[in-house]
């Protein structure tokens, strides 16, 4: 119903920010990633709703970015994840870092984040399998032969073209390819 609020920050107080537009004041919702992007009272600010209508409420949830809101709705689908959950999801991890644990199934991360228990950890790792991040289905851009050389010895080890990618996008462009299988080895391992 609401997908895009543009004004003005009229207070903040985390997780809500206000945003005045033309007179009307939006309460909305934030990840702290998106709260500590927004600037200072007064600037000018659009973000990205998500709205959420329940019985006793109706919630405005903001983001700065595409992908942030599309991790959102697909965190809410999961059967136990509310929006709260998923707030608080983004506010403990990037989407980037979500995808990569998802991608190296590390619920160790999902737990760290407060409201996360082990149960609820291992089926986000099982309901998103596939399904973050824009590049995860992409294919992979090698920049050099190193690169190519690197992404082939991360497969033939027994790791996926997903995970051997993440891990690649981690490295520095000019890496030789030994040093190359480190770093991505030390990467995947965590």
């Amino acid at each position: 119903m609401i997908g895009r609020l543009t004004g003005v920050i009229a207070e903040k107080s985390p997780p809500l920010v206000l945003i005045d537009v033309q007179g009307v004041g939006y309460e909305v919702d934030v990840p702290m990633s998106t709260f500590y992007n927004l600037g200072n009272l007064g600037d000018k600010v659009s973000l990205l709703t998500h709205f959420v209508v329940r019985e006793d409420a109706q919630i405005l949830f903001g983001f700065l970015s595409q992908e942030e809101r599309a991790t959102f709705r697909q965190l809410i689908k999961i059967s136990g994840v509310g929006p709260r959950m998923a707030l608080s999801l983004l506010s403990g991890l990037s989407v980037a870092e979500l995808a990569q644990a998802v991608a190296q199934q590390q619920s160790a991360r999902l737990v760290k984040v407060p409201g996360i228990g082990k149960k609820t950890a291992e089926r986000l790792l099982l309901e998103l399998k596939g399904k973050l991040g824009p590049d995860l289905g992409a294919p992979v851009s090698i920049a050099n032969d190193n690169q190519g050389d690197i992404l082939q010895a991360l497969v033939a080890l027994g790791y996926s073209e997903k995970e051997a990618a993440l891990a690649l996008k981690a490295l520095p462009p000019d890496v030789g390819v030994s040093e190359g299988i480190k770093l991505a080895l030390k990467a995947l391992s965590r």
